[in-house]
């Protein structure tokens, strides 16, 4: 199992805090605290689902006298990542980055857009997922699939429709204008450009485990 550069023993703590959360149990790879910590720790969220099946499992002695010391002592638990997250620079990725010439990560994902603050990239891939599994006759504000999405993503329907119509702007299957004039058009493409042309089964996949993180 390959291990993070900025993974920090002390971090089992705050993955501990999350799995004993209700409903106790490993949580999903993109559900909501996952991703939370996820952004905190700049480690992509598979990497820390695959620490969480570790912590689970108690495969080794440092994980069972962590489960004995602080499973059962919410207080003692709480405080120590108190502690941790009070450390200099954690979380603040100003001070991560400082000097640093940052790479395209996964957190850009969970980010606001610039010029469409209400959507992140993350919402533009699960309605990338609706765009393929609906007709263009269907890409209505009525379609009961928009109208589930757009609750999961807390915005109106016509935003969904709107999304959806930049889509349909940069399939290459598809006859459309020469221009179109839209804040969410490079977004959009961006999305395009890593998952459209990908295989569909991959995109839905990654797209139902991003509907964890929105609910």
């Amino acid at each position: 199992m390959a291990t993070h550069p900025s993974w920090s023993e002390e971090y089992w703590l705050l993955l501990l805090q999350i799995y004993l959360k209700k409903p106790i149990g490993t949580k999903r790879t993109y559900a909501r605290p996952m991703v939370e910590l996820s952004l905190e720790l700049h480690i992509p969220p598979h990497m820390l689902f695959e620490k969480m099946e570790q912590l689970a499992e108690k495969d080794t002695q440092s994980l069972k006298a962590l489960w004995e010391t602080y499973a059962k002592n919410p207080n003692k638990l709480r405080k120590e990542a108190k502690r941790i997250r009070g450390m200099k620079g954690f979380g603040k990725p100003e001070k991560f980055y400082e000097g640093v010439e940052a790479s395209e990560t996964f957190e850009k994902d969970f980010l606001p857009i610039e010029k469409a603050t209400d959507l992140t990239p993350a919402a533009l891939i699960v309605v990338l997922d609706l765009y393929f599994r609906l007709t263009p006759i269907t890409m209505v504000e009525e379609t009961p699939e928009v109208k589930e999405v757009a609750r999961l993503l807390d915005i109106s329907a016509h935003r969904v429709v709107e999304i959806m119509e930049v889509y349909r702007f940069c399939d290459p299957y598809l006859n459309h204008d020469d221009l179109m004039i839209s804040p969410l058009l490079l977004p959009c493409r961006n999305i395009w450009d890593r998952y459209g042309n990908a295989d569909t089964k991959k995109l839905s996949t990654l797209a139902q485990e991003l509907h964890h993180y929105f609910r």
